[in-house]
C-alpha cells in the first residue's frame, strides 16, 4: 500500500500504539507520546509537507504543518490503523483503558514536571525569557564602557572602572552613561522573571526596588559586623531578626530566586482569593510575603550562590588560564542553544563588582568570532550559488555577530540547521582558545558584548585581537573550502534557485528527496506555497475543506518572491483525493496568478500600495524573536511581531475575509484586503484549553472591518492554566509579497496602531 505523509508521520512517532493523544493548532500537530525519546526527528521533517518538529519535555511533539494542518489531521484521522483502535490519538477516542485529552491535560498540569528532564528545559527558558528582552539595553551600555576603556587606553582618562578615581568634567557625566544599565539591573531581571512565571511583574519589580532603595544600603552604617561563610558581612536587626546588608547592584542571582518564589505564590493566592478581589489582595498579599522573605532569606541565598559559582571559575582559571581558555570557547556552542550561558554572564558581572575584572569574556569572544566565521563562510556559498535567502540571513546573522557580538541569529538561523557546520567551527573556537591560552589568559574590567567594536575593552589587546582573527578565519575557510550543505542540499538548493529565476543549471546526478533536508527558509517558502494555492485556487472554504492538490516535492518559491508555476509545484502533499494533483495545481496557479481570487490579489497590481497590519488590541509590540514558542521565535510560520495584550477583545487588524476561525478561540487566519494573509493566535499553547475562557464571534467565510471583534477571551483562564497571552501577528504568504517589516514600535499601543508593514512584490 502506498504511504502518504499522514501515515509516515505516524509511522514516524512511533506508531499508533505510540500515540496517547492527537490535537492541533492553527499550524501544528500536537502529540502526546507514550514514548518519545525513539522518535527519529531528521526522518519526521523530511516527510513531504512538513515544515518543522519540535521535540518536547513530557513525550510531547510537535510537527509543524502551516497552513494545511486540519487537512493532515484530517488525513490522520481517516487512517485505517487509527480508527481500528490501535492508537488512541484523538478528541474522542477512548479505547480501553485510554485517557481522554482532558484527563490528560489535567494530569499534566497537576503533576508538575513532566518527564525526566522536563524541570531542565523549563529552567533553560526561564533563564533565556529573564534576559533576552534586555538584551538591547545590555548591548548598549557595552559600547559606552568600550568607549570609556579605549579612552582610558589612550591615556584620556584615568582608571574609569576604579571607583576611587574621581574624573574631571564632562567625562564623569559620561561614565553614568552605562551605570545604570547594570546598577538596575536587578529590577529588570525580577520584572522579566515574574512576568516569565505568571504573575505582576511590576509586583516582582517592586519587591525587587526595597533591596535597591539608598535607605535599605544605609541600613548597614548602624549595622554590627559578623564573618559568614569566611566573610565579614553587615548584621542589622530588624525586631530581634538578624537582616544581612548588602549592595544588590548588578546581581542578578537574587531576582531570579525571588521570581522563582513569587510565580507560584501568586498563582495560589489567585485561586484562594475571589476574582473580584485579585487586584487589591493578590499584590498586597505578595508583597507582604515576599518583601521580608526576599530581604531575610532568599537574597543573600542569591548573593551567596553567585559568588559560590564565580569562586568555583576562578579556582579553575587560576590553576590553570591555558585550560580555562580553551574549555570556556569549545563549551559555549552547546551551552547557548541551551541558555545556559546567561548565568555564566551574571558570572562575569558578579566578578567584576568583586574582582574588578573578569576573566571569562576573553575566550568567550574566541567562541563567538569562530561562530561569527562560519556565517561568513555561509554568506560566501550564498553569495557564489545566488541564493537570495541565505544570502539575506547571513548578512543580517553577520552584522548583528560583528557590531553587535550577538551569536542567536547565526546560531538558530544557519548553524543549528546544518550538521557540518559544528565541526568546522569548533576547530576555529579551538584555535583562538590555544592563543589565548599560550598567553596566559585575558581580562577586561568591563562587562561588552564581544563583538569589533569591544576590542579595546581586554587589557592585552594584540594578544585578543590575534585569537579572534585566528578563530574567525579558521572557520570561514573551513567553510568555504568544504561547504556547510551535504551533496543532497546544495543540489537541492541550486535547484530552487533555478525554478525561481528561470535559469539553467548543470545536471545534477538524481536527489533521492527522502533524503533531503529542507532548510527553515526553504519550509517557510513551501509553506508560504500550500497556503497560497490553496487560496487562489480553490478558495479558503476549498482549502479547509480539503482541496489543496496531492503533487510530489518540488524545488519551492524562497522568500520574498512571487511564482505561480512554483506555487502550484509547492504544493504540499495533505490530502490523497483522486485526479486532484494536476487539475489543482493548475487550479492553484491561475488562482494565484488572477486578481480577485479568494483571498485578493491587489499586492500584484501595479501601483498597489503598502499594506499596514493594526495591532489587534491594545498591548505591548513584542519582538516575534522573544514570542515564548519555539516555533513561531523561529519564523517557521511566517514573519510578524508578537502583542502581549492589555484588554480581553481581539479585532481584526485590517479588513478582509476570515479564512480560518478555531472553534476553540484560539487562532483566526484572514485573508486581508490587498493580498496578505495573517494568522492571529491568540496566547501560546492555549489550544489546549479547548475554547475554554474565549467567545468567538466570526466564523469562516465572514467579511470583517479593520477594528471588528474576533474573539474575547477571559484572561485569568488563560493565566492560571500557565499560558502566556502574547499573541503573534504573523504574515503567512510573505513567499508571494514583497519585503514584510515590523515597524518600529514599542511600549504600549493603541488597538488598531500600525505593527507590520507589508510592500507588494
Amino acid at each position: 500500500m502506498a504511504s502518504s505523509p499522514a501515515s509516515d508521520i505516524v509511522s514516524s512517532v512511533g506508531g499508533p500504539s505510540n500515540i496517547t493523544s492527537l490535537t492541533h493548532c492553527a499550524t501544528r500537530l500536537r502529540f502526546q507520546l507514550k514514548d518519545a525519546s525513539g522518535v527519529d526527528t531528521a526522518r519526521v521533517e523530511k516527510i513531504p509537507g512538513v515544515m518543522g518538529a519540535v521535540p518536547q519535555s513530557g513525550d510531547r511533539y510537535q510537527v509543524v504543518i502551516g497552513g494545511a494542518v486540519q487537512n493532515v489531521y484530517n488525513d490522520i484521522m481517516a487512517l485505517p490503523e487509527m480508527a481500528s483502535g490501535s492508537g488512541s490519538a484523538g478528541a474522542g477516542s477512548s479505547g480501553s483503558g485510554a485517557k481522554s485529552d482532558e484527563e490528560l491535560k489535567a494530569e499534566l498540569r497537576a503533576g508538575g514536571p513532566r518527564g525526566g528532564r522536563a524541570w531542565l528545559d523549563n529552567f533553560f527558558e526561564f533563564l533565556s525569557d529573564s534576559f533576552r528582552p534586555i538584551l538591547g539595553a545590555l548591548l548598549g551600555a557595552s559600547l559606552f564602557i568600550t568607549f570609556m576603556a579605549l579612552m582610558s587606553t589612550l591615556g584620556v582618562i584615568g582608571n574609569w572602572a576604579d571607583p576611587r578615581v574621581k574624573l574631571e568634567g564632562g567625562w564623569a557625566f559620561i561614565n553614568l552613561l552605562w551605570q545604570g544599565v547594570f546598577t538596575f539591573l536587578p529590577l529588570m531581571v525580577a520584572y522579566n522573571a515574574s512576568k516569565k512565571l505568571g504573575a505582576d511583574p511590576w509586583v516582582g519589580f517592586a519587591i525587587m526596588g526595597v533591596l535597591m532603595l539608598p535607605g535599605f544600603t544605609a541600613l548597614g552604617d548602624a549595622a554590627r559586623t559578623a564573618t559568614v561563610a569566611g566573610s565579614e558581612v553587615k548584621i542589622f536587626d530588624v525586631f530581634g531578626l538578624p537582616l544581612t546588608i548588602f549592595n544588590y547592584g548588578s546581581t542578578v542571582f537574587p531576582p531570579l530566586l525571588m521570581a522563582a518564589v513569587l510565580g507560584p505564590l501568586y498563582r495560589v493566592l489567585k485561586r484562594i482569593i475571589p476574582a473580584n478581589l485579585h487586584l487589591i489582595f493578590v499584590p498586597f498579599l505578595a508583597m507582604f510575603v515576599m518583601i521580608p522573605l526576599t530581604a531575610f532569606l532568599i537574597g543573600p541565598i542569591g548573593v551567596y550562590v553567585g559568588a559560590g559559582l564565580g569562586s568555583l571559575l576562578k579556582s579553575v582559571n587560576d590553576f590553570s588560564p591555558f585550560i580555562f581558555a580553551i574549555v570556556i570557547p569549545l563549551a559555549y556552542p552547546f551551552m547557548v542553544p541551551l541558555g545556559l550561558h546567561w548565568p555564566i554572564n551574571a558570572i562575569m558581572l558578579l566578578n567584576i563588582q568583586t574582582l574588578g575584572y573578569d576573566f571569562i569574556q576573553g575566550p568567550m569572544g574566541a567562541w563567538n568570532f569562530a561562530c561569527f566565521g562560519a556565517t561568513a563562510g555561509v554568506l560566501f556559498h550564498a553569495i557564489r550559488d545566488k541564493d537570495v535567502a541565505m544570502r539575506q540571513t547571513a548578512t543580517g546573522a553577520l552584522a548583528a555577530g560583528l557590531l553587535g557580538g550577538i551569536s542567536e541569529p547565526s546560531l538558530y538561523g544557519i548553524h543549528l540547521r546544518f550538521k557540518r557546520i559544528y565541526p568546522r567551527m569548533l576547530v576555529g573556537c579551538l584555535v583562538g582558545g590555544l592563543i589565548i591560552g599560550f598567553g596566559g589568559g585575558l581580562k577586561t574590567s568591563a562587562f561588552v558584548f564581544t563583538s569589533l567594536l569591544t576590542i579595546p575593552a581586554f587589557d592585552n589587546i594584540p594578544l585578543y585581537a590575534a585569537a579572534v582573527a585566528a578563530s574567525f578565519l579558521v572557520s570561514m575557510l573551513l567553510i568555504v573550502f568544504t561547504d556547510y550543505r551535504t551533496p543532497e542540499q546544495k543540489a537541492e538548493a541550486l535547484a530552487a534557485n533555478a525554478a525561481a529565476t528561470d535559469t539553467a543549471i548543470p545536471e545534477q546526478d538524481p536527489v533521492d528527496n527522502e533524503n533531503v533536508t529542507l532548510s527553515t527558509d526553504d519550509r517557510m517558502a513551501h509553506a508560504g506555497a500550500v497556503a497560497g494555492a490553496a487560496a487562489g485556487g480553490a478558495g479558503a472554504a476549498g482549502a479547509l475543506a480539503g482541496d489543496a492538490p496531492t503533487t510530489g516535492r518540488a524545488p519551492e518559491a524562497p522568500a520574498g518572491h512571487s511564482r505561480p508555476e512554483a506555487a502550484a509545484g509547492g504544493a504540499s502533499v495533505v490530502s490523497d483525493t483522486a485526479g486532484a494533483g494536476t487539475a489543482g495545481a493548475g487550479a492553484a496557479a491561475t488562482g494565484v496568478a488572477a486578481a480577485g481570487a479568494a483571498a485578493g490579489s491587489a499586492a500584484d497590481r501595479p501601483g498597489a500600495g503598502a499594506v499596514e497590519v493594526g495591532a489587534p488590541c491594545a498591548g505591548v509590540v513584542v519582538p516575534l524573536a522573544e514570542v515564548p514558542d519555539k516555533v513561531f521565535s523561529a519564523g517557521l510560520v511566517g514573519p510578524g511581531v508578537g502583542i502581549d495584550p492589555r484588554e480581553d477583545t481581539i479585532c481584526a487588524p485590517a479588513s478582509g475575509t476570515v479564512v480560518v476561525a478555531q472553534s476553540t478561540g484560539h487562532a483566526f487566519g484572514l485573508a486581508v484586503d490587498g493580498g496578505v494573509e495573517l494568522l492571529i493566535h491568540v496566547g501560546i499553547d492555549t489550544v489546549n484549553l479547548d475554547g475554554k475562557g474565549f467567545d468567538v464571534h466570526v466564523k469562516a467565510g465572514d467579511k470583517v472591518a479593520e477594528g471588528e471583534p474576533l474573539v474575547t477571551f477571559d484572561r485569568s483562564v488563560i493565566e492560571e492554566a500557565g499560558y502566556s497571552l502574547i499573541t503573534p501577528v504573523l504574515v503567512t504568504n510573505s513567499f508571494a509579497t514583497g519585503p514584510v517589516e515590523p515597524l518600529d514600535v514599542s511600549g504600549e499601543v493603541a488597538k488598531g496602531t500600525p505593527i507590520i508593514r507589508v510592500t507588494p512584490a
